[in-house]
């Protein structure tokens, strides 16, 4: 195994930066929903938008040859896995984003790494252990908690939303699964540009089966400041920044690093929407954190 040195500075800049553009997402949607936009036009157009920038580089890091040439098989795998999550999954998260607020969408989203556990034992037969398992059910009883917990009305108003989050999440869990059967043989690359290219192909197809047309980008300057800044800032470079954190610092720290996230949309869903969650969900939010935080440790601990 391939031995990390201590983390400089800017390597956990690179990371944080990262962890800190996939929170802005339900933001720059949430904006634009309050602008007049479905999620399905939100979503195509943000598909359609980073999908080129994704394909050059691709290219670029991979060489044409590894994101032309690749086997049937891993080409079937890495466009089922994004049919999956970056179709499927994501227009459950952004239907979701139009029925609850950003904050508790992003602290849900963040419990695939306990689904990612439990998958694993699954399929290795083999029972986590006592740690993973306290972990895990820390997790849990932080999304209870956070969707409303002992606040029946809360919880009523937040299931439905919660229910297709963590749907969502599960598609994530299942296309990290993918992404570790495929990306030793082609690589992660071109793994990223076909999934990608397969959930945008059925968005669109989707998009024009729904509208009855391709959808395109309305209202002026300020809707398409917040569409460029959902595909540059949301999407496309804190997906490339998050590649080359995990390049730089590996997987284990870069996970770590990301549950800046979470805090980071609370934040962001005070000063731009006016949400606040009640102390009793930010408990919750902290608890799911943990768990996730003794997750990633416990993994790190075992690689």
């Amino acid at each position: 195994m391939r031995q990390l040195s201590p983390p400089r500075h800017a390597d956990l800049m690179i990371a944080a930066a990262a962890a800190v553009g996939f929170a802005s997402k339900g933001i720059f949607a949430k904006l634009l929903y309050a602008r007049g936009w479905d999620f399905e036009s939100v979503l195509t157009l943000r598909s359609l938008g980073a999908l080129p920038i994704v394909w050059i580089w691709a290219v670029w890091r991979a060489g044409p040859t590894a994101v032309c040439r690749i086997p049937l098989a891993a080409a079937t795998g890495a466009a089922g896995a994004g049919a999956l999550c970056y179709c499927a999954g994501v227009l459950m998260n952004f239907y979701a984003l139009t029925l609850m607020t950003a904050s508790i969408e992003r602290v849900l989203l963040f419990s695939y790494p306990s689904m990612v556990v439990i998958l694993h034992a699954l399929i290795q037969r083999r029972a986590p252990s006592r740690r993973v398992i306290a972990a895990v059910a820390l997790t849990y009883a932080g999304i209870l908690v956070v969707v409303g917990g002992p606040n029946l009305a809360t919880l009523h108003e937040n299931a439905f939303g919660g229910g297709l989050v963590l749907s969502c999440a599960l598609t994530f869990a299942l296309y990290y699964l993918a992404s570790e059967r495929w990306t030793p043989a082609i690589g992660s690359a071109p793994f990223t540009v076909i999934a990608l290219t397969s959930a945008t192909l059925l968005l669109v197809g989707i998009s024009v089966a729904h509208h009855g047309h391709l959808s395109t980008l309305r209202g002026g300057v300020p809707d398409a400041l917040l569409m460029a800044g959902l595909i540059l800032f949301a999407t496309v470079l804190p997906m490339l920044l998050m590649t080359e954190g995990v390049r730089r610092l590996g997987a284990q720290r870069a996970a770590l690093i990301s549950t800046i996230g979470p805090p980071t949309t609370l934040l962001m869903g005070a000063l731009f929407l006016g949400e606040r969650l009640s102390p009793v969900q930010c408990l919750g939010a902290l608890l799911i954190l943990g768990g996730i935080a003794v997750l990633q440790t416990q993994r790190s601990a075992n690689a």
